[in-house]
């Protein structure tokens, strides 16, 4: 490796850092804002992902026993999930959470905001619980695709958590644009929502699904600096299809442990 290409690639881990560092400080947790009540019989692959002091993250049903969530969720210690009710204070049967994983490099920092759940038994799928389809590896979403975003977080900057889901539409930003408002940003990342307009997440969404055409393309990250009502930068989403593999071979993982 020559002097400039170790200087870039050590630029390069620096940006990464920072970025990161900055979805601590900036944007854990979201809400949705000015969206709507969901109906009850919608979204069924909704989950609220708890601590032991309540609602910390939302998250996504991908298989029986499996969900997707943010991985800054985390820090929150989310130790049980629930499912069902759209309105978390009808919740009486909570999912455990036996087992986390978070993609990571080699010196163990964190890549991306993105984590899978594996639940202490199966969930038993039905009318009222679902899975969401999840995207082919390397998929991508076009500029302008409208989307929704869905969670209980708060529906303005110092408003409170919601007790019933709520979802939003938002439209996909060119990933330039998003890249030139967000320097630092990692390449497996979705924009969406926010940057200019007053829909989008913040506080106590973050790990619920973007979902474009019924399918879950994205893990709901962060905003800036906990402003919801009007940021001016795009609300960030990991990209599920850059993580899809490692995402299957778990779910298949614990299939061949039954």
């Amino acid at each position: 490796m020559n002097c400039c290409a170790g200087i870039m690639q050590g630029l390069h881990k620096l940006l990464l850092f920072h970025f990161l560092t900055c979805l601590g400080q900036n944007g854990h947790g979201s809400k949705i804002i000015n969206g709507q009540k969901v109906p009850e019989n919608s979204m069924l692959y909704m989950v609220s992902v708890h601590n032991n002091r309540g609602h910390v993250c939302g998250g996504s049903l991908v298989s029986d026993q499996h969900v997707l969530t943010a991985a800054l969720c985390d820090k929150k210690n989310a130790s049980h999930i629930f499912l069902g009710p759209h309105s978390v204070k009808e919740n009486v049967n909570p999912y455990y959470v036996e087992g986390k994983v978070i993609p990571r490099t080699k010196n163990g920092k964190v890549i991306d905001d993105i984590m899978l759940l594996t639940l202490h038994k199966k969930v038993e799928l039905g009318n009222s619980v679902q899975t969401i389809p999840l995207p082919e590896s390397n998929s991508e979403v076009k500029e302008n695709e409208q989307c929704q975003v869905a969670g209980w977080g708060k529906t303005s900057t110092d408003g409170t958590i919601v007790d019933e889901l709520r979802m939003v539409n938002v439209s996909v930003i060119d990933q330039q644009v998003c890249k030139e408002k967000w320097p630092d940003i990692p390449p497996n990342f979705i924009c969406a929502g926010g940057y200019g307009t007053n829909k989008g997440f913040c506080e106590g969404d973050s790990g619920g699904p973007l979902v474009c055409n019924g399918v879950a393309v994205g893990v709901a990250s962060v905003t800036k600096k906990f402003n919801c009502d009007h940021p001016d930068v795009p609300n960030i989403s990991t990209n599920i299809s850059k993580h899809i593999q490692w995402i299957r071979k778990i779910i298949n993982q614990t299939k061949e442990l039954e």
